[in-house]
């Protein structure tokens, strides 16, 4: 069972006085009443102050992407505009997301806390999506309706489903969209809006204690920093105030925070987070940092423990099958293929303790060659051994056990 942490109802920290409400809720901080709201709703003179649109419409991009990848008459060229969209470029069906000045590329591998621009784990990670679209092209599509066998591209039934996978059993779209949550959604939650090298950077402090926002919004750059990490969670869903009974509104974080939250070994982490991102807002507005920098450990910890989970559930899930005596490759492939993306992007979760990812890069791409063995066939040739040691190597890393994390 998964040990609940829940955000901080009083810190002493130099406090003239602390107290709880029946809720456990509200911190008091020399005399300073911290409450935690009710939904994340931040009003300024009337007037919201919370703004994430950037992050909706990278969530929105993200979502026509995956479907493109799925196209087979999609091109190489297409689906790469799409991923490294500029704005006023005709990439997508939307209008307003063609209008748009952001795009995919430029904020993978990007954070403030892991990454240097134009370092060499930068460029190599973004090289990775670029050849997971070309593999898509140029190996997938030719072979959209020829059925794949080891060392072959094509389809493979997996139940009412058809999967399409490269000659060595990995579904591009797959590998794609998991990986993107860590490199993408994960890596600027988590490492970049919610480090304080981001929300102290400049004169935010001293603009966010002054109430000066920025020019031409209701919003302090502090506030608004705090509010694009929560976007990359609940940018999509329909009531982002209150997201919690929405969840899955999205094929990226939000889905799987769904998925780990539908787990009774974890049931209550949406909730965690979500008053963590209340609490921390609220104590960006009270001016009180260090309860603003403790719920954004809860929300670090919280969010690589999803990436953790999912990773194992569906190496588990997958060997389940591969033991059986007539196992569905389709149904293997599929989830093992979602398993690699989520190992991958176990280099962009954060382990407060070390202020490092649970796994470096070179452990991770240990792990995925592990996963595709030594020869040409990749999954075709992999086994429950090798699905065992990869997870318990995964459960060892985070507080969580195996058993708990395959359910």
């Amino acid at each position: 069972m998964l040990k609940k942490i829940v955000p901080f109802a009083c810190v002493i920290v130099g406090l003239t006085s602390c107290s709880l409400d029946d809720g456990g809720d509200d911190v008091i901080i020399d005399e300073i009443q911290i409450e935690n709201p009710t939904s994340y709703t931040f009003e300024r003179d009337g007037a919201s102050t919370v703004s994430f649109s950037g992050q909706t419409t990278r969530l929105r991009m993200g979502d026509e992407l995956l479907a493109a990848m799925m196209d087979d008459s999609s091109t190489l060229e297409e689906l790469e505009a799409m991923y490294a969209h500029e704005e006023g470029a005709a990439d997508f069906s939307d209008a307003d997301l063609n209008a748009s000045d952001k795009n995919l590329l430029t904020k993978t591998a990007a954070s403030v806390d892991y990454f240097s621009t134009n370092s060499a784990e930068q460029i190599a990670i973004r090289a990775d999506f670029n050849s997971w679209l070309q593999t898509q092209v140029e190996e997938v599509f030719p072979n959209w309706n020829t059925v794949a066998t080891a060392g072959v591209a094509g389809q493979l039934a997996d139940g009412a489903s058809t999967r399409y996978v490269n000659a060595q059993g990995l579904e591009m779209n797959q590998v794609f969209n998991k990986s993107l949550i860590g490199a993408l959604m994960v890596d600027q939650a988590i490492n970049n809006y919610l480090s304080p090298d981001v929300l102290d950077a400049g004169d935010n402090p001293d603009n966010n204690g002054a109430v000066i926002t920025e020019e031409g919004k209701n919003y302090t750059t502090m506030e608004h920093k705090w509010d694009e990490a929560y976007g990359y969670v609940f940018g999509q869903n329909a009531d982002a105030a209150n997201p919690n009974a929405d969840l899955g509104a999205d094929n990226f974080l939000n889905k799987y925070l769904g998925r780990v939250e539908g787990d009774a070994d974890f049931a209550g982490i949406a909730d965690d987070i979500f008053q963590a991102f209340k609490l921390g807002r609220a104590a960006i507005v009270a001016k009180q940092y260090t309860v603003r920098d403790q719920q954004a450990v809860i929300i670090q910890d919280k969010i690589s423990t999803i990436i953790g989970v999912r990773a194992i559930y569906y190496l588990q899930q997958a060997k389940l099958e591969l033991e059986k005596e007539s196992p569905s490759y389709g149904t293997v492939f599929h989830d093992l293929s979602e398993g690699y993306g989520f190992i991958y992007s176990l280099q962009f979760t954060r382990d407060t303790s070390k202020e490092a990812p649970y796994f470096t890069k070179n452990q991770v791409d240990a792990l995925l060659a592990q996963l595709l063995g030594d020869g040409d066939n990749g999954l075709w040739d992999v086994t429950p051994e090798t699905l065992q040691d990869i997870s318990e190597t995964i459960a060892n890393a985070f507080s969580f056990s195996l058993e708990a994390a395959a359910n």
